[in-house]
């Protein structure tokens, strides 16, 4: 097990890892809407928030030696449903072919305030 860390992404804001690699596999903690240079959450709406998610995990996963085109599992988590066509265009994006396996759950909060948080598997 070795664990994957990026400067380009969130610094963990509780007793985790950005990354761990082990074999083949890549796991990603969830990666919420903040700026790696400011620690801070974004400021925008659902479409703002959710690239910022997926330009950290885009970091993460570069870190790891990888990209979108290795992860055959995300997990989604929304605090509002309503917001799931918004997050799965600009999710979507980043898997042009070949999407992963994907769930998506609502929950009542996210840490910070966030209003979705996205975490994945990735394969080397």
């Amino acid at each position: 097990m070795s664990v994957i860390s990026t400067d380009r992404a969130p610094k963990a804001i509780g007793p985790y890892s950005q990354a761990i690699s082990t074999g083949e596999l890549i796991y990603t903690s969830g990666q919420i809407p903040l700026d790696p240079a400011t620690q801070q959450l974004v400021t925008g709406d659902i479409r703002v928030q959710t690239e910022r998610v997926m330009e950290n995990l885009s970091a993460v996963l570069q870190a790891a030696g990888v990209g979108f085109d290795k992860v055959v599992k995300a997990t989604i988590f929304v605090v509002d449903l309503n917001d799931f066509a918004a997050v799965n265009e600009i999710y979507g994006k980043r898997f042009p072919k070949d999407p992963p396996a994907r769930s998506t759950v609502q929950v009542a909060a996210l840490p910070k305030g966030a209003r979705v948080e996205i975490e994945l598997i990735a394969r080397r």
